[in-house]
């Protein structure tokens, strides 16, 4: 059965849909996927609202939510139009939406998160079963919410004879840990991904994200300011463990250089010195040993980062998703079409070892398509 998965990642980059054939068994296969830039309006309301202390309004909110569900079913039926493939043909859609606030706090009644684009519309645009809320659930039970790829990632990368670490660098960057043999999979968010570097050239240079990451290349680390970053307690936390913008942002990078004046490309390249550090010392020390590192999202087109990763993991061999054959910028749309297929089947989407809940669980809340007999 075909499935379409849709996100919009931390990054606010894009919209990523995914044209995925999940079979009652076996490994998903990617059909078809694009990402189609978000309108420069939305995007900045998007990101202003992923802010703390943001003028976040239930008025704002609800208009973004609005927004972009409108834009998410006008994109898939769009996206469907250029693959030739008919709405009837595809089983439901899987939205994630787009995060503005993730306050993971463990069983306290207090957690919550919040993801826009509104399914209904989705539903009620493409006439297609829509999947979508599908953190809430695992929050309900006790856990983070996130990550909820590590199971999609076990489908698709799991080997027997040597771990695998699927890191995606998003804004966020996360791991999957495949073991070896039978053991769990296991994951976690590390800390930032792209959300720094991205913070900071577009304050210094006006540019959405560093090209290649060729500006903080040019730049030198400023030993005091990646002191400073290396001393925040998330990265000393043993999982499980999730985390989002409201803690890395341009006010942390701003509060990091209080007292320091370096050149503004010099702070890029610490950055990118702390962002490939954070993730190598979180495989490191929670993974079960050197292995083979599969990078996705956008980052790992960043290559002074993924440089300076491989310099920090000597004993693991980087290369990306791409190299097995699953497009990097697709995987994670991808993966909310499995979720999707996952609660039809009334299947977990989640693993408890990774996001802390107290069980297994069917996540997503499901909004009909088209009319009524």
């Amino acid at each position: 059965m075909k499935f379409v998965g849709v996100i919009s990642g931390t990054s606010v980059d894009g919209l990523d849909v995914a044209l995925v054939e999940v079979p009652a068994r076996g490994r998903p296969t990617l059909i078809a996927a694009a990402t189609t830039p978000l309108p420069a309006a939305l995007a900045a309301d998007l990101r202003a609202l992923a802010q703390p202390g943001a003028d976040d309004g239930v008025d704002r909110v609800g208009a973004a939510d609005a927004v972009l569900g409108v834009f998410i079913g006008e994109t898939v039926c769009k996206n469907l139009g250029q693959w030739g493939v008919a709405p009837r043909e595809v089983r439901a859609i899987g939205s994630h939406g787009q995060t503005i606030r993730h306050r993971p706090a463990g069983s306290r009644p207090e957690s919550f998160t919040v993801q826009v684009g509104d399914p209904n519309r989705i539903a009620e645009l493409t006439g297609i079963d829509t999947v979508a809320d599908f953190r809430r659930r695992d929050m309900a039970a006790g856990g983070e919410g996130a990550p909820l790829v590590p199971l999609f990632h076990e489908t698709l990368f799991r080997a027997t004879a040597a771990h695998r670490f699927v890191v995606n660098i998003g804004g966020i960057a996360n791991v999957t840990v495949l073991p070896a043999g039978s053991e769990e999979v296991s994951g976690f968010d590390t800390g930032p991904g792209n959300a720094l570097l991205d913070a900071w050239i577009r304050e210094c240079q006006g540019e959405d994200f560093d090209r290649d990451g060729a500006w903080g290349a040019g730049g030198t680390v400023v030993p005091e300011l990646l002191a400073a970053l290396q001393s925040d307690p998330f990265l000393g936390r043993a999982p499980p463990k999730s985390t989002g913008k409201e803690t890395y942002h341009l006010g942390y990078v701003q509060a990091a250089c209080a007292g320091l004046t370096p050149p503004a490309r010099d702070v890029q390249a610490t950055l990118a010195e702390f962002t490939a550090r954070s993730v190598a010392d979180a495989i490191e020390r929670w993974g079960p040993g050197g292995g083979d590192v599969l990078l996705c999202g956008g980052g790992r087109r960043n290559g002074d980062l993924v440089r300076r990763l491989i310099a920090r993991l000597p004993d693991c061999r980087v290369t990306t998703t791409d190299a097995t054959s699953f497009d990097g910028d697709a995987l994670e749309a991808a993966a909310f079409a499995w979720l999707a297929h996952r609660a039809l089947a009334r299947l977990p989407g989640n693993a408890p070892k990774v996001t802390g809940a107290d069980g297994a669980r069917v996540l997503g809340a499901i909004y009909p398509g088209g009319d009524l007999p």
